[in-house]
């Protein structure tokens, strides 16, 4: 089975919904057969890659709402975290650009690295409060992987791996979301948002039966006709 996940690393409840997935995997009993593909998605192209307000006034100013009002809705959200083993340090986050944050993943993916990149660059913005649109942070987050400094410095030197986003983000606008995390298993399926952990094992023991009982070909030969066909014993003309 495949699952495909469009998610953003700015993104608190891609962060939630992954780790959501990973715990409704845990208890599958065919886990091994399932292959999870990261997608690109942002939320926000025009992010300031330096901004200069905190994340509650961002969000309050998005939503024109006030900043006490955006400290609790960032409370309720950290909260949500907490709930499957996360930490959110919102009074310290630094909200940036991600798509160079993408760019690496894409480049980490190629490499064999790509869950384990995502993950790192989740942790390090909502946990650890990192700037991942800064380049030095992105190399040294790389590296921790096992990537190759000289590689990386020069990826993001220019635009390679670019297009592999922007193939995300268009498959992303062909398909329909508007919104992530989003999942989409065996290409026919999608489940938007955050779901519980009881809603995704719902979800791959459904698609993991239908899977199962695909239905046999049955022979379909027009009446009146001659076949012929061949086997390891030799071929043959039925009338």
């Amino acid at each position: 089975m495949q699952i495909e996940v469009w998610s953003d690393f700015v993104c608190p409840f891609c962060y939630i919904g992954k780790r959501r997935l990973e715990k409704a995997l845990e208890a599958f009993p065919h886990k091994e057969n399932i292959n999870v593909i990261y997608k690109s998605f942002e939320l926000d192209p025009n992010a300031e890659i330096n901004p200069e307000k905190s994340i509650h006034e961002l969000l309050a100013g998005k939503y024109n709402m006030t900043v006490e009002r955006a400290m609790r809705m960032h409370e309720d959200m950290g909260k949500q975290a907490k709930q499957v083993g996360l930490t959110y340090n919102f009074d310290e986050m630094k909200h940036t650009n991600s798509f160079d944050a993408h760019r690496v993943a894409k480049y980490a993916t190629e490499k064999g690295k790509g869950k384990e990149m995502t993950e790192r660059l989740l942790y390090a913005y909502f946990t650890e409060s990192k700037l991942i649109s800064d380049h030095s942070t992105l190399i040294e987050l790389a590296s921790e992987m096992g990537l190759d400094e000289d590689e990386v410095t020069a990826l993001l030197k220019v635009d390679d791996y670019a297009l592999h986003v922007r193939a995300d983000e268009e498959r992303a606008r062909q398909i329909g979301v508007e919104g992530v995390p989003f999942f989409v298993f065996n290409e026919k399926y999608a489940v938007t948002g955050a779901q519980p952990v009881e809603a995704f094992t719902e979800v791959l023991e459904t698609v993991w039966k239908e899977e199962q009982e695909k239905p046999a070909l049955k022979t379909l030969n027009p009446k009146q006709s001659k076949t012929t066909y061949c086997t390891d014993e030799g071929c043959v003309t039925e009338e």
